[in-house]
């Protein structure tokens, strides 16, 4: 079946259809991309008909191309073009954005039967395209918030709180708050925002993201071949993988390791891209090293090459952003090194479940105190703390069952 197919598909109006849009989507790195595709899968399974409009190019990286028309878990996925030109600059996301709402809407307005739309907060206005579908279709709508935005924007100073373009985006995810028969979002912090920004929004559900990885037994060999492959077999291996986004800064830990540069058991190694990449390299550390965004059939392997995870999170962007790396990494069995403000949920997972080290930024020499600690640290504790962290995942944050959860609350929207 072609996307053309879909459209002509007489049977499937006794299907009753779910369209998701997200302008990133599988097989594109960021995670955002995978989770809505475990969610859409999983409402195939429950007897969907899940059409997911995406763009056809890479968010992460806007050169690459991806089919047009995919079917992929059952989800018919359709791409669509000029929808993305990376994210690199507000001027980039914007055009990307707006062409892919424009686009999205007009396809999704020609679906024989729509029964329920669901949106996430990529692009940010898409919320406009939700409630459009919505209401032309009395439809049921439910709204994803996996970052909150413009306060992102806000945050980082790169825009004022009443600045154009700030105020129009306000606006626009306040209506489509009010407009959602049901709201997701990431834990408590953005829950409590949302309900600052408007108490009249239906209460929030909280689901946590869920690792990408599947959750087994831990192998004690894995990682090693990564480890081979990059000469990494006798360090103690700090790891940050994911987008390295000004976001999250991790200025404190560069400096620790710079006072550390002379220490040959520790070493740095930062795997993605993004904006924040050149700063972190203008620092020209000797023990710290890049390595490219490593595809999803190897990240497993690529994770477990780390001794310890270093999840950061930015001081202004508790309950805006959610940093879902470290849930990958306590999949895989590694202790954390939480970096950032005590009241975050990194910080509070980390001292739940003790498992690593919590690091305030701003506070260098306590970085280089918990550095050294890693580094002399006896293979069986590290791997005592991982074990923790794997069997808090186990516990509370199982794939199948947050799944489940988030799509049980899609069954029970309200029409």
């Amino acid at each position: 079946m072609t996307w053309r197919e879909i459209y002509a598909d007489k049977a499937a109006r006794t299907q009753p259809t779910l369209v998701l849009f997200s302008q990133v989507y599988v097989p594109d790195p960021a995670a955002v991309g995978q989770y809505m595709h475990q969610a859409a899968a999983a409402m195939v399974q429950r007897g969907y008909r899940v059409i997911a409009l995406a763009a056809d190019s890479g968010y992460e990286d806007p050169s690459q191309r991806f089919a047009r028309y995919e079917r992929i878990d059952g989800v018919h996925v359709v791409r669509l073009p000029f929808s993305s030109f990376g994210k690199n600059s507000i001027r980039n996301r914007l055009l990307g954005g707006s062409i892919f709402t424009t686009e999205a809407s007009l396809m999704a307005a020609a679906l024989p039967r729509v029964d329920h739309v669901l949106v996430s907060t990529n692009p940010p206005m898409i919320g406009a395209a939700g409630i459009a579908l919505a209401l032309s279709r009395h439809s049921r709508l439910s709204l994803w918030m996996m970052d909150i935005n413009p306060d992102q924007i806000v945050a980082t100073g790169r825009m004022a709180a009443s600045s154009l373009p700030v105020v129009s985006f306000d606006w626009l995810n306040k209506h489509t708050l009010l407009r959602a028969q049901s709201v997701v979002t990431l834990d408590g912090f953005m829950a409590e925002r949302l309900q600052r920004k408007i108490a009249a929004c239906p209460t929030p559900e909280v689901i946590p993201p869920w690792p990408i990885l599947s959750v087994g037994e831990l192998d004690p060999r894995a990682g090693q071949r990564f480890r081979a492959e990059h000469g990494l077999s006798d360090k103690r291996v700090v790891m940050f993988s994911g987008n390295l986004s000004p976001l999250h800064p991790v200025d404190t830990l560069l400096e620790a390791a710079r006072a550390l540069q002379d220490d040959p058991r520790l070493e740095f190694v930062f795997i993605g891209g993004g904006s924040a990449r050149e700063r972190i390299a203008s620092y020209g550390l000797r023990n710290l090293r890049f390595l490219p965004y490593q595809p999803l059939s190897e990240l497993q392997e690529s994770l477990s090459a780390a001794d310890v995870h270093l999840v950061s999170m930015g001081d202004a962007m508790v309950g805006i952003v959610h940093p879902s790396k470290i849930y990958s990494a306590m999949a895989v069995g590694r202790p954390i090194l939480a970096l950032g403000p005590r009241r975050s949920h990194i910080a509070s997972l980390v001292r739940e479940h003790q498992i690593g080290w919590h690091v305030e930024h701003g506070a260098v020499d306590q970085a280089v105190a918990s550095l050294r600690e890693i580094a002399s640290a006896e293979a069986a504790q590290l791997a005592h703390l991982g074990a923790r962290a794997h069997a808090a995942i186990t516990r509370n944050f199982d794939p199948a069952q947050l799944i489940a959860r988030f799509c049980g609350i899609l069954e029970r929207t309200p029409g």
